[in-house]
């Protein structure tokens, strides 16, 4: 263990100090004709920009010029491409759970405010700008105190509910919402086919720490934990209210043998396959967690 000064003291090397994070509001500075790619993102991105002027293209924002003095939201899963067409200077911020938009406002805004028709880039606001341009000068390394990110975080999500409306809030809100329940879609629709949390981040195209922490964000669980329950549950329906051998329902759930099976039931459950098909135990169920309601959050 290191024992490190307090903070702001005037050897310290913040970068080694345990509380380091990545840093998640970055400035960022290009020459005209920088490009990026973005096949999927890996988080939600707010793309402010500072100086200049970039040709933007995704979904939301097809072939829509962004010029100083705006921004933009590119969604969890989503894709664009960004073209500076001069000198540019940004800040980006890169967040994966919407609690931080104010968790209320986001519900509001989901179930209460109609999405618009065409989506526009944002204007900042004075009180935006001077948060961006305060922040910039010491928000451009890797890393950040962990407690400083936190405040920044609150304090820019307290800006953009305090000084926009719903209506321009929902040009941020809506895509969040629409890629969260695409990603609940897809591990509603597909994690019966799959028997590990890596095989299920492969199939979506997450790697698979990106995998954990958007499922985390979205379900509010551990996946490996998610899935267990869901395994727990089908297990126990497929004894219980299908004709299946329990031979057929060892090995479609991965068991290596019918003893290791017997052994999951018994730990899980309290009865062996057999008396849980019999019914011995009504409560038998009672183990295993009910399926939550799914919301995004």
């Amino acid at each position: 263990m290191h024992d490190f000064p307090a903070c702001g003291a005037a050897d310290i090397d913040c970068l080694k100090c345990p509380k380091a994070v990545d840093n998640l509001i970055l400035y960022a500075s290009h020459g005209r004709g920088f490009r990026l790619v973005v096949p999927k993102c890996e988080d939600n991105v707010i793309m402010f920009l500072l100086k200049g002027e970039v040709l933007v293209n995704s979904e939301e924002y097809p072939g829509v010029r962004l010029h100083t003095g705006e921004f933009i939201l590119q969604a969890i899963g989503s894709r664009y491409e960004v073209l500076a067409m001069t000198d540019v200077e940004c800040v980006c911020y890169r967040f994966v759970q919407p609690e931080f938009f104010c968790e209320g406002g986001y519900r509001h805004v989901v179930e209460e405010v109609v999405p618009p028709l065409i989506f526009f880039p944002l204007k900042i606001c004075p009180e935006l700008n001077f948060f961006l341009e305060a922040s910039k000068a010491y928000l451009a390394g890797e890393k950040i105190c962990r407690e400083l990110m936190l405040f920044k975080q609150k304090e820019l999500a307290f800006i953009l509910w305090h000084y926009y409306s719903d209506y321009e809030l929902s040009m941020l809100v809506h895509p969040l919402s629409k890629y969260t329940d695409s990603f609940q879609y897809f591990v509603l629709k597909n994690y019966g086919r799959v028997k590990t949390v890596e095989e299920l981040a492969h199939l979506g195209g997450y790697t698979v720490t990106t995998f954990r922490r958007i499922f985390t964000s979205v379900f509010h669980q551990p996946v490996y934990e998610w899935m267990q329950e869901r395994r727990k549950e089908g297990i126990l329906y497929d004894l219980q209210q299908t004709d299946a051998t329990i031979s057929e329902i060892c090995y479609r759930y991965g068991f290596e043998s019918l003893p290791h099976f017997s052994n999951f039931c018994k730990k899980n459950f309290g009865l062996s396959p057999r008396n849980l098909r019999k019914g011995d135990d009504a409560d038998a169920s009672s183990s295993v967690s009910p399926s939550p309601v799914l919301q995004p959050v």
